[in-house]
């Protein structure tokens, strides 16, 4: 009895300081891991956080970029810190929804993270050289049964949104094309402009100024619904029922933080997204902001860990 009172009030004790230091957090500089490379989206997205975290908070908030192994090696920096929110992570769906289906991991997507805040969509779109006699998804299906193995499809590497996006496509439209991998999405975009590839999944950052340039022809967006960057451009599901694959940015911590410092950080975040600086430049490379509780982004991290996983695995898709 004696003992269990102590580990009760050892608990309490805990509790009290975890408050108290939740209270008092921020007392130092805040680091924001991007696991990806300086100047890409994810990277626009954590800098423009990072501004209005370190005006909202009190504290510099400062961007680190490790990028490599596909978001693992600075995503894993995150994992294997001090849950105390002075480390935290701009992660993807790619990390940690698809990443642990498809390759050997030094952490567990869902489980080695706290979620703290879903920040934004990333419109994906399907778009064709112009050289495809296809205005829409239901031609463009039609001409590749037509016309067996004439179509290529370029992706950033073999595991990549982009090949994921393509194979649900093949597979529910009853199609097959060619995969083009390349090494980065930036080459794949530009053998999609020069024709030597006609097909492309990818997100607007990179298709959407070579549409407004009449290179490539815009017939979709991949998403469940229509995106409110384009609301005239129809989703794949229109044509293609149940089709869906969904690529977001979010606020992660490590595993184990205190409930109330993941609502403080959330809060923060949450205000931070509402600046219409923020909005305004997120629109502007087609990335659409998103906001809710960490309850929430919790969810959605679940339910597409489990449905591309299951998706991965079924069609025995690898990394390269």
């Amino acid at each position: 009895m004696i003992s269990r009172i102590r580990r009760g009030l050892a608990a309490l004790a805990l509790a009290g300081l975890a408050s108290v230091a939740c209270a008092a957090f921020p007392e130092r500089p805040i680091t924001l891991i991007v696991p990806w490379a300086a100047g890409g989206s994810t990277d626009i997205l954590a800098r423009s956080l990072a501004e209005q975290l370190s005006r909202s908070l009190g504290q510099p908030v400062i961007v680190d970029n490790r990028a490599g192994a596909s978001g693992n090696i600075g995503s894993n920096m995150v994992a294997k810190a001090r849950p105390d929110g002075y480390t935290l992570l701009v992660g993807s769906m790619s990390t940690h929804a698809m990443n642990p289906a498809m390759m050997s991991m030094p952490f567990k997507g869902v489980e080695d993270f706290t979620p703290i805040a879903q920040l934004a969509n990333v419109v994906n779109t399907l778009v064709v050289n112009p050289s495809v006699p296809a205005k829409n998804v239901a031609e463009l299906i039609a001409y590749a049964k037509a016309n067996p193995g004439k179509l290529a499809y370029a992706s950033a590497g073999g595991g990549s949104t982009n090949h994921l996006s393509a194979v649900l496509f093949e597979k529910a439209a009853g199609i097959e094309m060619l995969h083009v991998p390349y090494k980065g999405g930036a080459p794949a975009v530009l053998d999609t402009v020069s024709n030597q590839t006609q097909v492309l999944f990818s997100a607007g950052t990179q298709t959407l100024p070579h549409v407004k340039a009449g290179k490539l022809n815009l017939l979709a967006v991949t998403e469940g619904k229509r995106s409110s960057l384009l609301p005239e451009t129809p989703t794949v599901a229109e044509t293609l029922p149940g089709y869906e694959l969904g690529v977001w940015y979010g606020l992660f911590g490590p595993a184990n933080m205190p409930k109330e410092l993941v609502e403080r950080l959330n809060d923060a975040a949450n205000r931070a997204l509402a600046d219409p600086a923020i909005r305004a430049r997120m629109d502007s490379i087609g990335v659409e902001i998103v906001k809710g509780t960490p309850q929430q982004f919790a969810s959605v991290l679940r339910r597409d860990a489990e449905r591309y996983g299951k998706i991965i695995r079924d069609l025995n898709i690898k990394a390269d």
